[in-house]
């Protein structure tokens, strides 16, 4: 890594960085993945993978997505987050690529939970 000399190297690096979490950018509605090793290793990338898949599939491009680290809630991982504007965040847990399809249709598309994968909601 270059010794940051200025505030216009700090810039730069900052640009560089974004890509580093952001797997898709997109409008307001994201979708983040939990990609700490606990994730990873429960099977998040195959996750990542289908949804990058079915938002492609269905042609939705107004969708962010997102990975992040480690949040301490492996037991639940795969982890996948949707943030919806002017909804709560919705965190789906155990998540398999076989989920992906119901919960892109029913909540990212048409704004119905899939409660029965639904680990915790903030509002």
């Amino acid at each position: 890594m270059p010794k940051i000399k200025n505030l216009d190297d700090l810039r730069k690096i900052k640009e560089e960085s974004k890509d580093l979490t952001s797997a898709r950018s997109g409008g307001k509605k994201k979708i983040i993945v939990g990609m700490g090793t606990c994730g990873i290793a429960a099977g998040a990338r195959e996750v990542l993978t289908a949804i990058l898949t079915e938002l492609d599939k269905r042609g939705i491009k107004d969708v962010a997505v997102e990975t992040t680290g480690c949040i301490g809630m492996c037991q639940y991982e795969p982890l996948v987050d949707i943030i919806r504007p002017g909804e709560p965040r919705v965190t789906y847990g155990n998540i398999k690529p076989e989920d992906v399809s119901r919960i892109i249709a029913e909540h990212m598309i048409n704004g119905n939970i899939v409660w029965e994968k639904v680990i915790g909601r903030t509002d």
